[in-house]
């Protein structure tokens, strides 16, 4: 493509105005056709072709595909003595917890392209099925606690539908919206290197480590460091598809690797092996979804089992949770694809803020936990994905895979945790709106983009960032810089920080 500097552009403007004369013919341009797709999801206007947005929403699939497996390992098992026991000793069958997984996020990630018009996927979140499946249901049932997951969902929508949600977004500063999207680039990132095994915890001594002592031991991490470097290589050459070219590259040499060396799923027994995903196909190819599962949950009966007081401190820690997570990253995912204006909103805020609320009570009525905006999304993103059409395709393969669950299986996390870490380093590009050389910007700029990895939290990189951001503004004569909403979040951001022993001092 030829691009014009301003002074020839205004020539040929005034070329194609001019008048014919003579031995000119004046020929009218016919419109540029465009497809219905093109029109609805302004695939053009961004920038974008159908082939980018079909390959982007294929990686994002594939990045995300875990959730199908990982969510009901977490929630489920296959009998009671594997499966997290509620108060009751009620347990959820993991057979169960995969179809209504792969319903849920197929669904919400649909009506999310189509109403929101953004390449997100959405599926089950992590932080909230597992804070479901160890603190939760020691205290309630699970369709108690899927009740709660509702409630949660219900107030998310009305502070979307109300506009709160969205006046709390445009209090933030710029800065600090460029610092969370950093932010969670080294939080993927680090989510790759850890579910790879290239980081590992020690046994004594500093948190984490390369590999096993030091070194690199197995061969699936070698595999996540060849995938690494393909995707890698291919992205700098901008060769179209790399991130795809590289997950389908990675996955067939991980199932050669694993046909030739058998290597096995990762246990304590086998520390080299798998994490999650063995690269293999085994057993049937199609199986038929249970959703018994879905409307099985219990609105208020957690009310009546617990109290009110322990049952809103609950919500409290779901919704700040869900609420702040969520806003980060569609933040950070927002500026990766282009899409976000100056002041960081984007196109359509307040219907993907509603939307990714009703995500939270499909999640809940369905008991596959709720249903968040995923950071994997970067993934499609960094593909070329600009637009909702990416996201029909991501919601669609989702619900496919909930008759070809075998084969979804089949791409390893160490292949996805390589496209996470390509993308993580994306989306540091963004470090460069920060200016360090104000440090009461540069100080909530560092901690926000900190501690996001070193807690595994999105939602704590924002809390601390916001804190430490009203409290120095103060402190330093600024306090008019703050939006009076953002105090307002800073206080309930406190009260998070300190729900442990809030709950203490009122016996809950």
């Amino acid at each position: 493509m030829t691009i014009l500097d301003p002074a020839e552009m205004r020539k040929a403007t005034e070329k194609q105005a001019a008048p014919a004369g003579a031995g000119q013919t004046a020929a009218p341009r016919p419109p540029a056709s465009k497809s219905f797709l093109d029109g609805f999801f302004q695939i053009t206007k961004r920038g974008s072709t159908l082939a980018r947005e079909f390959r982007g929403g294929i990686v994002t699939f594939f990045t995300m595909a875990y959730i199908v497996i990982l969510n009901p390992l977490i929630l489920g098992g296959f009998s009671a003595e594997n499966a997290p026991t509620d108060v009751a000793g009620g347990w959820l069958p993991a057979a169960q917890v995969g179809a209504v997984t792969g319903l849920t996020a197929g669904v919400m990630t649909i009506v999310f392209g189509l109403v929101a018009n953004l390449p997100f996927g959405l599926a089950a979140g992590l932080g909230i099925n597992s804070f479901l499946a160890v603190a939760v249901i020691q205290d309630v049932t699970w369709p108690e606690a899927m009740g709660l997951v509702v409630i949660n969902g219900i107030l998310i929508v009305l502070f979307g539908a109300t506009g709160a949600r969205t006046a709390i977004f445009k209090a933030v500063p710029k800065e600090l919206k460029a610092a969370i999207t950093v932010g969670i680039g080294l939080f993927i990132a680090f989510i790759g290197f850890v579910d790879s095994g290239f980081v590992r915890p020690t046994k004594g001594g500093p948190p984490v480590q390369l590999g096993n002592d030091g070194s690199i031991t197995s061969i699936p991490t070698l595999v996540f460091i060849v995938g690494l470097l393909v995707m890698g290589i291919l992205v700098a050459r901008k060769i179209q598809g790399g991130l795809l070219i590289g997950i389908v590259a990675s996955t067939a040499l991980a199932a050669v690797v694993e046909a030739v060396l058998h290597i096995g799923p990762g246990s304590a027994d086998n520390p080299g092996g798998w994490h999650l995903n063995t690269p293999v196909l085994s057993g049937q190819l199609v199986s038929a979804p249970d959703f018994s599962l879905v409307g099985q949950f219990d609105l208020f009966g957690s009310f009546s089992r617990i109290g009110g007081l322990a049952a809103i401190m609950l919500i409290f820690t779901l919704v700040f949770t869900n609420f702040f997570d969520a806003m980060g990253t569609m933040t950070g995912l927002a500026k990766s694809a282009g899409v976000a204006h100056k002041d960081g909103t984007f196109p359509k805020l307040k219907s993907a803020f509603i939307v990714e609320g009703l995500g939270a009570v499909a999640g809940g009525a369905t008991s596959g936990s709720s249903n968040t905006v995923y950071i994997d999304s970067a993934a499609g993103i960094g593909e070329g994905a600009r637009t909702g059409l990416a996201s029909v395709v991501t919601g669609v393969l989702f619900l496919g895979s909930m008759f070809f669950t075998p084969l979804t299986s089949v791409v390893p996390l160490e292949v996805a945790a390589s496209a996470l870490v390509v993308v993580g380093a994306m989306m540091m590009a963004q470090i460069r709106e920060i200016k360090f050389s104000k440090f009461s910007i540069a100080l909530p700029a560092f901690l926000t983009i900190v501690t996001m990895p070193l807690t595994y939290s999105i939602a704590n990189g924002i809390g601390v960032g916001f804190i430490s951001f009203a409290v120095i503004s103060a402190a330093s004569g600024r306090a008019r810089k703050v939006h009076p909403l953002m105090w307002v979040v800073t206080a309930g951001f406190i009260i998070y920080f300190a729900r442990g022993p809030i709950n203490a001092l009122m016996g809950v």
